[in-house]
C-alpha cells in the first residue's frame, strides 16, 4: 500500500485520471478530509473538493507501473 497526494482540479484531469488507473486491477482510494472514495469513479470524485490536493492510496503490491503512470497528476 502506498500514499500519494495528487492534484485533479479540471474535469479533464478527473476524466485522464480515471481513465488511466481504470487500466490497473488494484483497488485505489481518494481520501480527502473524513471522505473515502473508490477513485475509479467519476461521480465520487466529483463530489470531493477538488480545490486542495488529495490523497491517492494504492492498493497493490507493484506499484511501480501505477506511479509512474500517474506521474502527470502528482503534486
Amino acid at each position: 500500500m502506498k500514499k500519494v497526494a495528487i492534484s485533479l482540479n479540471s474535469i479533464d484531469k478527473v476524466k485522464s485520471f480515471v481513465n488511466t488507473i481504470s487500466k490497473f486491477d488494484s483497488d485505489f482510494d481518494l481520501i480527502s478530509g473524513r471522505y473515502v472514495i473508490d477513485a475509479k469513479s467519476i461521480m465520487g470524485i466529483f463530489s470531493l473538493d477538488l480545490s486542495q490536493p488529495i490523497e491517492l492510496t494504492i492498493h497493490a503490491d507493484d506499484d511501480a507501473a501505477i506511479l509512474e503512470a500517474i506521474k502527470p497528476y502528482q503534486v
